[in-house]
């Protein structure tokens, strides 16, 4: 990072930590969704923005994440402290073995995408039909009681959300720039711009895409895990649905692929203004107006910015030079 960069991001976190004291609950809670899907938007960002392999299918992690510290918090009164590990782990492993799948027969591009949908389309229609999970009608966590404690619980009100979802996105950024800058992420690169040439010169492709997959999957598990937390209940069409997939990758392509903050940048935008969106088809009482409005808006950013708004934003307040 240059200086300008680290006076910009030291004010920006400075800014976060102390909002929640003029902010009210429904400002934080939209400020939480906010840092939620900038944190998965990082997460994606990973494996398509720096590995150049796009998954479309990403709500199949997030979900395994999500049902995951649900099922066990709920079912088997495990602590989410321990349930966070284990979605990190199942999505990884369920990352590793669509991703082994594709790249061991070379299969890329939009054809990977398209594997990446069908696992999970394919897992969304079990999840509707397993009793364990509570098939279409949804999997529940208990109420919290009087006596809840959120460190312990990890589910509190607004603020605790808030917080805990703000030191999430940012130890998920920390961790995307180390692995950016190191001989990793040089790798993943490498196998963006040309997997070919990247193969003659000695980097094993395969393996790094596998773990470009698997990293964004662990991470993206995370996330899901948050919205159940968050939420308290989940429903395979929700959280394994298209719908998410989209949702997971709007924030990061709106604020630039292949950026450190893009996703966050894209986040700030894309959450705040669904919200407005659907205010705005409430008061006019018309079905399909939010559609319209975001949909209208994000086609606009994407026509006049289309490697996304985070490059000529930096550019302008000149905290990265053009390259």
């Amino acid at each position: 990072m240059t200086g300008r960069q680290q006076a910009a991001a030291a004010a920006f976190l400075s800014v976060l930590a102390v909002l929640p004291a003029v902010a009210d609950d429904f400002q934080l809670s939209v400020l939480a969704l906010i840092f939620l899907f900038a944190y998965v938007g990082i997460a994606w960002n990973l494996m398509m923005g720096f590995a150049g392999q796009l998954s479309l299918g990403h709500a199949l992690y997030f979900g395994i994440g999500a049902y995951t510290v649900a099922v066990l918090a709920g079912k088997y009164g495990i602590t989410p402290w321990l349930g966070m590990p284990a979605a990190f782990a199942l999505a990884a492993a369920a990352a590793a073995l669509v991703g082994t799948l594709g790249f061991r027969f070379a299969v890329r591009g939009v054809y990977f995408a398209l594997l990446t949908i069908a696992f999970s389309e394919f897992t969304r229609i079990a999840f509707e039909h397993w009793d364990f999970v509570g098939k279409t009608g949804g999997f529940f966590l208990r109420a919290l009681g009087p006596d809840n404690r959120p460190l312990v619980s990890l589910r509190g009100g607004a603020t605790f959300f808030y917080y805990a979802l703000l030191v999430t996105m940012v130890l998920g950024w920390a961790l995307s720039a180390a692995l950016v800058s190191s001989r990793l992420g040089y790798y993943w690169r490498a196998v963006r711009e040309d997997e070919d040439a990247a193969r003659a010169i000695g980097v094993p492709a395969f393996r790094m895409k596998v773990a470009a997959a698997a990293l964004s999957g662990g991470l993206t598990g995370i996330g899901g895990a948050w919205f159940g937390l968050l939420g308290g209940s989940l429903f395979p069409e929700t959280v394994l649905g298209m719908r998410m997939s989209i949702d997971v990758i709007i924030a990061p392509i709106v604020g630039g692929l292949g950026s450190l903050y893009g996703p966050i940048l894209g986040a700030f935008i894309v959450i705040p203004l669904n919200e407005f969106a659907k205010e705005l088809a409430q008061h006019f009482n018309v079905n399909g107006l939010n559609f319209l409005i975001y949909g209208a808006l994000l086609c606009a950013i994407v026509l006049f910015a289309p490697h996304g708004l985070w490059p000529p934003l930096a550019r302008l307040l000149r905290l990265e030079t053009r390259r």
